[in-house]
């Protein structure tokens, strides 16, 4: 299974990449709508997003059209191999990290706990008809969302991708797989239970 997922991540990179530059604008932007229109779209406190990176999507437009009532904040590594995150707007200083992402200049252990965030849009290389996401195979966003796996909590997960992930075939879920509340993409949205979008939290 590692082997055949292994070359599906290659074949979808591989396609998001040769994505033409103007289509990934218009994508982004619909991409935005979509996320400020989930039914669960917070309005205050914190949410993340990440820095679009290997043909992923990207959140500008989403960031720049977020309630006044919402920080967005962008991941850091942490030593212990989970993420944690920091409060980023355009022109304030990055770093890069050892995979070559930018991420905020400030020490990591200062950076707030997924628990602290209202919403995270998680990136993905696929996902399927009932949310289930294919990652880069790293494992972050899974150690970070663990305790998600015990009881429900906060965040809001939400997938984040272009339409031409969506994969035909069912992916098999992982005992380590967070779930995700919804997935986006610039033609619909998809969220993975009904009731979701009556659920406080």
């Amino acid at each position: 299974m590692t082997a055949s997922r292994d070359a599906l991540r290659r074949d979808l990179r591989a396609r998001r990449r040769a994505l033409p530059a103007a289509e990934r604008i218009a994508a982004a932007a619909a991409l935005a709508a979509r996320l400020l229109a989930l039914p669960f779209a917070p309005d205050r406190g914190y949410v993340a997003g990440y820095w679009a990176m290997d043909g992923e999507i990207g959140l500008h437009a989403w960031q720049l059209r977020l309630p006044k009532g919402l920080v967005y904040c962008l991941p850091l590594l942490a030593e212990d191999d989970t993420l944690r995150f920091a409060p980023w707007r355009p022109g304030d200083g990055l770093v890069t990290n050892r995979y070559g992402i930018p991420e905020p200049d400030v020490d990591p252990r200062s950076g707030l706990p997924a628990a602290d965030m209202a919403l995270i849009a998680v990136p993905l290389v696929g996902f399927d008809a009932h949310g289930q996401r294919l990652g880069m195979g790293g494992g972050w966003y899974d150690r970070t969302l663990a305790p998600r796996l015990q009881r429900p909590a906060p965040p809001w997960l939400v997938g984040v991708g272009f339409g031409m992930q969506r994969l035909r075939a069912p992916l098999d879920a992982q005992p380590w797989d967070v779930p995700l509340d919804a997935v986006c993409t610039e033609a619909g949205t998809l969220i993975s239970s009904p009731d979701l979008a009556d659920t406080p939290r």
